[in-house]
């Protein structure tokens, strides 16, 4: 691998993508992170991991459901690093609710952060993947890529719909270099996890210890949440000259819920 190459790592202030980041890192890229959370504590992370990596570390706060800002995002970061050679697509949120009573505003802000963000990001930094023979889309769909669960409408359609995406993204580059890959993780206790409980608990009418071992565990039959380790390790390998005849595929890395 040539010295220095970039990766973006959407959703990278927290959970998965912190640990994407920080596993790429590690192996000898740079990085632009991205996400919401407190200035300091965002600042904080992004000075540890430059210094105990040695790496460039840069942060960028564009909000992904917003275009216009995630073409800010990718020009900052050229302009910063020069090149952007690996896209992880990792950004997400969740709403819990019946699809009758399931709020209009946040399903189009799903959409929007779940699944339209990777598309422009991809868009936008494809071509120049392309042109230099040589690019990697990660992209942190989920088991509900692959099959569905109740009361879970737009994320269920969303992350069927990153898969779709990376499907027609390996099509297109693979004559240039350019893979793209879906990982395909079942529960891993997240943040994003652990603030879907309260609302599992009111649509089922159960407890949080009820939704831990009934519902997120449910379908895993190895009864344990995925490790994020574990999701960045098989990033960080997508991302390898090792893994080039690796394309438009959506791993899963579910416990066996999927071999049901």
């Amino acid at each position: 691998m040539p010295d220095r190459r970039t990766a973006i790592v959407t959703g990278s202030t927290s959970g998965i993508g912190q640990g994407v980041a920080r596993a790429l890192a590690a192996a000898g890229y740079n990085l632009m992170l991205n996400g919401f959370g407190d200035a300091a504590a965002i600042e904080a992370d992004r000075a540890a991991l430059a210094a105990d990596t040695g790496m460039e570390v840069a942060y960028h706060g564009a909000d992904m459901s917003k275009p216009d800002q995630i073409a800010d995002l990718v020009t900052t970061t050229e302009t910063r690093f020069g090149t952007i050679d690996v896209v992880v697509n990792n950004a997400g949120i969740q709403t819990v609710a019946p699809i009758e009573a399931f709020p209009v505003d946040r399903y189009d802000l799903i959409v929007a952060i779940n699944m339209s963000s990777a598309f422009h990001l991809t868009r936008l930094t494809i071509g120049q993947m392309k042109a230099r023979k040589w690019g990697r889309f990660v992209n942190i769909a989920s088991a509900h890529g692959l099959v569905a669960s109740p009361f879970k409408s737009a994320y269920v359609m969303a992350k069927h719909g990153i898969v779709g995406l990376t499907k027609t993204v390996a099509l297109e580059g693979a004559e240039f270099g350019v893979t793209a890959n879906a990982i395909c993780p079942g529960y891993v206790l997240t943040p994003l996890v652990q603030a879907q409980i309260p609302d599992t608990m009111k649509a089922r009418g159960l407890t949080e210890e009820q939704v831990i071992r009934d519902v997120l565990l449910e379908a895993q039959p190895t009864k344990a949440f995925v490790e994020v380790g574990q999701i960045a390790a098989l990033a960080v390998f997508l991302c390898t000259d090792a893994a080039a005849q690796i394309t438009g595929t959506a791993l899963p890395m579910d416990g066996g819920w999927t071999a049901h």
